[in-house]
C-alpha cells in the first residue's frame, strides 16, 4: 500500500455493498462529489528554492492540544461497518500518529468507549442539534466528561441529503450494530427498511431538526464552555453570522459531497470563508484530500487543518487500527515532502503566494 488510491481500491474490493456504496457515495448525481477531488488539480504551486529544509517543523495548535501534522479525522458514521473494532481502531491510530479525530455522534461505538481507546489524544465530537433538546444537552455533558476538547457541529443538515446509492440498496445497519449513543432513544427502533426507501434516512429525518437557526447556536453556547467549530459552512455570509454568534471555528465543508449536489468543491469555497473571516476565527477544511499536496494547497489558502474522512473508513477496511494509522503516515510522508520540495520548513512558511489557480499559467 503506497498511496491512498490503494487502500480505496481495496476497500472497494472488500466491503459489502452496502457498507461501500453508503461510505462512497455522494447526494444524487455526484458532481460535487467528482469535484471536491478534481478541483484540487486546478491549484498550482510555485515552490522556492536554496532555503533550508534539514529541519521541517509540522506541528500545530489546535483546540485543545498540539497535533503532530495538520491533517486530522474528519466525523464519519459506523465505522463498525468496515471494521469490527470501529471508531475505537480509529481512535487508537490518531493518538498513535498524534493528530486529533472528530468522533461522529452516529458512531457505531459509543463516546466514552471512544475516549477511553483515545487515551491521551486530541478528540472532537461531532454534533447535530436534534429536535430532543434534551438528549442534545446529554450528548454535549458525555462529551465534556468524557475529555473531548471541542463541539464540531454540524449547520448543513436541515433534513438529510438524497443519495441514490442508499435508496437502491434500501441501506440497513448491519443487525449486530446499532448507533451506539442512542442505544434508550424510541427513534433508534424506526432504523428499519420501508419501502423506496433507507433505514437510515427515516431514522435521522425523525431526530433532525429543520427548524434549526442561528439562535439554536446561542441556545447550544449557553449548554456548554466548549470550543464550538461549525462545519458546513461555503459562504462569506454565513462566516459573518458565524462570528457574530461567537463560533471559535468554521470548517469548510460540504458534508463529503453529501447533502446539496451542486455546491463548490471545498478548497474552491475556502478563500471566500478565509476572507470573511479575517483571522478572527480559526478555518479549517474537509472535503477531497487525498494526498500531502492538497494539504499543503489548503494550508497556503488560509487553513488551519484539513480533515479527512473516507481515507480513515479505508484503512480501517484494510487492516482496523494499523490500517488506518498506516493511512496517516502516509498523508503525513506527503505532506511533509511537499513542504520540504516547497522551501517551507515550518508551516509559517506555508504562505498564499505558494498556490495559484491553473489560470495563471493559461491566462484567457
Amino acid at each position: 500500500m503506497f498511496s491512498l488510491a490503494d487502500f480505496e481500491a481495496h476497500a472497494g474490493a472488500v466491503l459489502d455493498k452496502n457498507a461501500w456504496d453508503y461510505y462512497s457515495s455522494g447526494a444524487d448525481q455526484e458532481q460535487t462529489l467528482r469535484d471536491n477531488k478534481e478541483a484540487f488539480r486546478r491549484y498550482r504551486l510555485r515552490p522556492r528554492f536554496l532555503r533550508d529544509v534539514s529541519q521541517v517543523d509540522t506541528k500545530v495548535q489546535l483546540f485543545g492540544g498540539e497535533v503532530a501534522f495538520p491533517i486530522c479525522v474528519s466525523p464519519t458514521a459506523m465505522h463498525c461497518m468496515a471494521h469490527p473494532d470501529g471508531e475505537t481502531a480509529t481512535a487508537r491510530a490518531c493518538t498513535k500518529m498524534g493528530t486529533c479525530m472528530v468522533l461522529s455522534c452516529w458512531s457505531t461505538t459509543c463516546i466514552e468507549e471512544v475516549a477511553e481507546a483515545s487515551g491521551s489524544g486530541l478528540r472532537w465530537c461531532q454534533l447535530y442539534i436534534f429536535r430532543d433538546r434534551q438528549l442534545t444537552r446529554e450528548l454535549v455533558l458525555r462529551a465534556e466528561k468524557a475529555g473531548y476538547k471541542a463541539l464540531v457541529v454540524t449547520a448543513d443538515t436541515p433534513i438529510v441529503g438524497r443519495r441514490l446509492a442508499d435508496s437502491r440498496n434500501r441501506f440497513n445497519l448491519p443487525p449486530h450494530l446499532s448507533l451506539a449513543n442512542f442505544s434508550n432513544v424510541q427513534a433508534q427502533s424506526s432504523l428499519v427498511i420501508k419501502e423506496h426507501d433507507s433505514g437510515l434516512y427515516q431514522y435521522t429525518t425523525a431526530m433532525i431538526d429543520p427548524s434549526l437557526a442561528w439562535d439554536t447556536i446561542d441556545w447550544l453556547r449557553g449548554v456548554t464552555k466548549l470550543p464550538i467549530i461549525l462545519k458546513g459552512i461555503l459562504t462569506a455570509e454565513d462566516t459573518e453570522e458565524a462570528i457574530k454568534h461567537n463560533i471559535q471555528g468554521i470548517l469548510v465543508s460540504n458534508h463529503g459531497a453529501r447533502q446539496l449536489d451542486g455546491v463548490p468543491a471545498t478548497i474552491d469555497a475556502l478563500p471566500e470563508v478565509v476572507k470573511a473571516a479575517r483571522g478572527r476565527v480559526d478555518v479549517f477544511l474537509d472535503g477531497g484530500v487525498r494526498q500531502g499536496t492538497d494539504a499543503l494547497k489548503a494550508l497556503a489558502m488560509g487553513a488551519k487543518a484539513v480533515f479527512v474522512g473516507r481515507p480513515a473508513l479505508w484503512g480501517l477496511a484494510y487492516k482496523g487500527s494499523e490500517g488506518v494509522e498506516q493511512v496517516l503516515k502516509i498523508l503525513k510522508d506527503e505532506f511533509k515532502l511537499a513542504m520540504m520540495l516547497s522551501g517551507c520548513a515550518k508551516l509559517s512558511d506555508i504562505r498564499p503566494e505558494l498556490v495559484v489557480h491553473e489560470s495563471y499559467y493559461n491566462p484567457p
